[in-house]
């Protein structure tokens, strides 16, 4: 069954893209639906034809730009398993993140929203691309793919760390030292020296790893997917 709104109205598929434009430029708080639908070209109870409140748009706005970043991230790790190495995944979840055109509004406009709709919160929480390193170490570990000789706990604190740190430099270049190897691969660098081992994995080890993975970011994606479909106004 179709569940995204915009897949079957052209008209909704207009509101979204107005929607994201606006509040790229603007913020979510400051963006009102009289704006968006002036954007779009529909009067502003078509909007609400759609979601029953801004809230909902702007929230479902957010959720299917996790959405497109979680579809991007499984596509690379079904096609190619060695992307769930450590030295790979790191980059690869930062990258297809900052993509996104809403990056630079998700960690500050997304937890304000969240004040006012905390259910789902911790859903959000979990696509965050430390999260998701954390989520997939135990895996990652199981199957060879991270050292064993420190404890998982302080592997993941140090995982956030680096995602952390990277991801703040890489959305901001100006605030980082300027270097002439590209900030991907000294992210790799990074993480291989602070997880794998010194032995690579075997492929089979890699390749069960990968599909334990994809699982995980699998019912990640299933949530969100929950979260768009409860925010639209119900089909009659």
């Amino acid at each position: 069954m179709n569940r995204l709104v915009e897949q079957h109205s052209r008209k909704a598929a207009r509101i979204l893209d107005s929607a994201r434009e606006l509040v790229a430029d603007h913020g979510a708080g400051k963006v009102t639906v009289s704006e968006i639908s002036r954007a779009a070209g529909v009067g502003k109870g078509t909007v609400y034809l759609y979601w029953p409140t801004k809230e909902d748009l702007i929230l479902g706005l957010f959720a299917r730009e996790l959405l497109t970043f979680l579809d991007e991230v499984i596509a690379r790790i079904t096609a190619t398993p060695d992307a769930v190495r450590p030295r790979h995944l790191a980059p690869l979840l930062l990258r297809t993140g900052l993509r996104s055109p809403l990056a630079h509004r998700l960690a500050v406009d997304l937890l304000h929203l969240l004040t006012v709709q905390g259910a789902d919160r911790d859903l959000f929480a979990r696509t965050q691309p430390s999260a998701l390193c954390e989520a997939v170490m135990p895996i990652l570990r199981r199957h060879g793919l991270i050292r064993q000789d420190r404890p998982l706990a302080d592997q993941s604190y140090g995982m956030h760390a680096v995602l952390a740190g990277f991801g703040a430099a890489m959305a901001d270049p100006g605030s980082a030292p300027s270097s002439a190897a590209d900030p991907g691969e000294i992210l790799a660098d990074a993480v291989a020296l602070l997880l794998e081992p010194a032995l690579p994995p075997g492929e089979q080890s890699v390749f069960a790893a990968a599909e334990e993975t994809v699982t995980v970011f699998r019912r990640t994606r299933e949530g969100v997917l929950d979260i768009i479909e409860r925010g639209q106004t119900p089909r009659q």
